[in-house]
């Protein structure tokens, strides 16, 4: 009934009905937010899949995880370079101060000249003067309709392409005098490709720093959504909406920088850049990143990219579609979402690198269906000479026993200087290749991935930035955040330490910032046990005993968050295969009538030369001799206890299905 639906102008509240341009609207709320979505007929429902409705707008429940850890990493990425702009001003403040104070308490001889710049002679301040005059009038005029006007206009033009196409929304938004000291630095977000708009409404009420958030959209349908939802939330002060392409939005802003660019210092007086850039769209980002490196600001501004096109990166059946939008060849294995992971930063890196710009991941993470990397943005052609080493291919017996092999495509090799006092780093050839056309482990084909990031997927001090801001956030507002502190932790835990880290570790040193730049993560990927077991046709061992066997001979083991019942660890693919052998010769047996001849299983346990063995001696002797362990190899003791966690935290790692046929859902229908 009409009865039930209130205007628009009432204040937002859960599963309210808005009526509203002859149109209903249901409004639902997530985080601080509220977002009108059109009451959809019988009939388009009709179309489409039971679980999933039609609307004209985008919107997917499951992504709330996304948006909330989204706010999580903006707020704690916004705090330090908040404290970074701040401390910045206070020193140029100082600076200028401690110049003047210098310049007072100088003395001054008579005879010497004036450390001040003399005054104009009077025919240069009689021409000043005339100049001057001959503009007075129009500069009067000039003052006075600034002072008549509520809203100065100079300012919405000044700020360009943050003004979206038409409306009074855009106009009310952009409008008003730049932040000054009294409201705090200026700090400014791009929902590049924003569709209802629901992640700009949420930044403009839960970040409380923000001074303003441009929210773009190309379709005509959602941006009338978003200034809706704008209007409903009573946000027109803080969101501009934008109608455009998100590519020509960004490169229009980088054209008119360049425009407005100091041919003799190649800098600009004042950027408008953004702070951060957020790119979530449906499918692949990678039409968008070359403009989005260069519309962020490369003074560490961030950009946060999502790919929902996980059959493209982490699958082998479109290689030539994973190559043409990112540059890197996809991998065949259980570990594709991590190389998907490091190809798609591969892509980011190589982007912005032909600017000069150096890309630093903070959290790099595969989600259910999808990635969702944040990294930072700078500008430093030194650091880019590194990348070359910080890139690397992928040898991969994807059709055998699933061992890897990397190679990085450069070498940054240390050198002393010539003082001898320090170290500098030569950028040269890497030596090729790191492996044979077969593997060394079962004799499979060997097949090549990449090229793809090699360096660390995250930054520990970040993730540890946000946990602690996890500890305050409301669960009613950030519904997700007992999977965000699993899977924020669970990558933390990631990060094996090199032997070059351990030992500055234990010599309570620090890494040179080259040192830090040359490395690489030492241990990429991960292994499944599940997996190797069904390699060997033998029942999976458990969790603990395998962890409780690498311990026990000296290595360390970990978990990855992109995949349920992984462990990574610095034990090479020999041992990791050593243990796994040991595990069906003491614990597991397997019916070797039931192993094909010439497979996989059949290689890796040697039940060929056991055969022949058997065909020389006498059953009694072979029978004793199967029960040996190889010779050369070391003792493998499965201790559970061992490898039982040392944390007893109760986390939930990893996200079990919510709901039936789950996942991107439909494309929104909007034109």
């Amino acid at each position: 009934m009409a009865s039930d639906a209130l205007p628009i102008t009432a204040p937002p509240a859960a599963k309210q009905i808005i009526e509203h341009g002859g149109k209903r609207y249901l409004t639902i709320k997530e985080g601080l937010a509220h977002i009108l979505i059109p009451e959809a007929t019988v009939e388009q429902n009709s179309k489409v899949r039971n679980d999933q409705g039609v609307s004209q707008v985008f919107y997917n429940p499951i992504q709330q995880f996304n948006r909330d850890l989204t706010i999580l990493a903006f707020k704690a990425y916004g705090k330090e370079r908040l404290e970074h702009k701040q401390l910045a001003n206070r020193t140029k403040s100082e600076k200028v101060a401690d110049k003047k104070r210098k310049r007072k308490e100088q003395p001054q001889a008579p005879d010497e000249p004036p450390t001040k710049s003399p005054k104009l002679s009077e025919n240069a301040t009689r021409i000043a003067t005339e100049e001057g005059s001959a503009n007075n009038a129009e500069n009067q005029l000039l003052e006075e309709e600034a002072q008549s006007s509520a809203e100065p206009a100079a300012v919405e033009a000044k700020r360009g392409p943050e003004n979206g196409a038409g409306g009074d929304q855009e106009a009310h938004a952009t409008a008003g005098p730049e932040p000054k000291d009294k409201t705090g630095p200026r700090f400014t977000i791009l929902d590049a490709l924003s569709a209802s708009g629901l992640r700009a409404l949420r930044y403009a009420q839960e970040i409380p720093f923000l001074t303003s958030v441009t929210s773009n959209d190309l379709l005509p349908t959602a941006v009338e959504s978003i200034k809706l939802n704008v209007k409903h939330n009573r946000l027109e002060d803080k969101i501009k909406v934008s109608h455009d392409d998100a590519i020509a939005h960004m490169y229009t802003l980088v054209a008119q920088e360049l425009r407005r660019k100091d041919p003799r210092t190649g800098k600009v007086a004042k950027s408008e850049r953004y702070d951060i850039i957020d790119l979530d769209p449906y499918g692949s980002a990678a039409p968008f990143i070359d403009a989005a490196v260069q519309a962020v600001r490369d003074d560490g501004g961030l950009l946060a990219v999502t790919c929902t096109d996980s059959g493209v990166w982490a699958s082998n059946g479109y290689p030539e579609k994973c190559y043409s939008l990112y540059g890197g060849v996809p991998l065949k294995g259980w570990y594709s979402h991590e190389a998907g992971l490091r190809i798609i930063l591969h892509a980011i890196e190589t982007a912005a690198a032909k600017y000069g710009l150096a890309m630093e991941p903070l959290v790099s993470l595969s989600i259910d269906f999808y990635i969702r990397v944040f990294v930072r943005i700078k500008k430093s052609p030194a650091t880019v000479k590194f990348q070359g080493g910080r890139n690397m291919v992928v040898y991969n017996c994807d059709s055998g026993c699933g061992a890897w092999t990397t190679q990085l495509l450069m070498q940054n090799k240390a050198a002393a200087n010539k003082k001898g006092s320090g170290i500098f780093y030569k950028h040269s050839f890497a030596k090729a290749p790191t492996t044979d056309q077969s593997c060394e482990n079962c004799g499979g084909t060997m097949h090549l991935a990449g090229p793809m990031y090699a360096g660390r997927l995250h930054s520990p001090e970040f993730i540890k930035r946000v946990l602690a801001d996890l500890d305050d956030a409301s669960p009613e507002v950030y519904g997700t955040t007992t999977r965000i502190r699993g899977m924020l932790q669970t990558a933390l835990e990631e990060h094996l330490l090199s032997p070059e880290e351990m030992k500055a570790v234990e010599s309570n040193a620090s890494l040179s910032r080259d040192t830090e730049l040359a490395s690489v993560e030492p241990y990429p990927f991960y292994f499944h046990p599940a997996t190797l077991s069904g390699i060997l046709h033998c029942t999976t061992p458990p969790e603990t005993a395998i962890k409780g066997a690498l311990k026990g001979l000296g290595y360390r083991v970990s978990r990855s968050h992109a995949k349920a019942g992984s462990i990574k660890t610095d034990a090479p693919w020999p041992i990791i295969w050593h243990v796994m052998k040991e595990w069906v010769r003491q614990k597991a047996p397997v019916k070797e009538e039931n192993i094909k001849p010439g497979s996989v299983a059949y290689r890796m346990l040697g039940l060929g030369k056991k055969q022949e063995t058997e065909a020389e001696k006498s059953e009694g002797s072979a029978s004793e001799d199967a029960d040996k362990q190889e010779e050369g190899k070391p003792v493998v003791v499965f201790d559970e206890a061992l490898g039982r966690e040392e944390t007893k935290l109760k986390l939930v790692r990893y996200q079990d299905n919510p709901t039936a046929n789950w996942g991107p859902m439909n494309r929104a229908k909007g034109k």
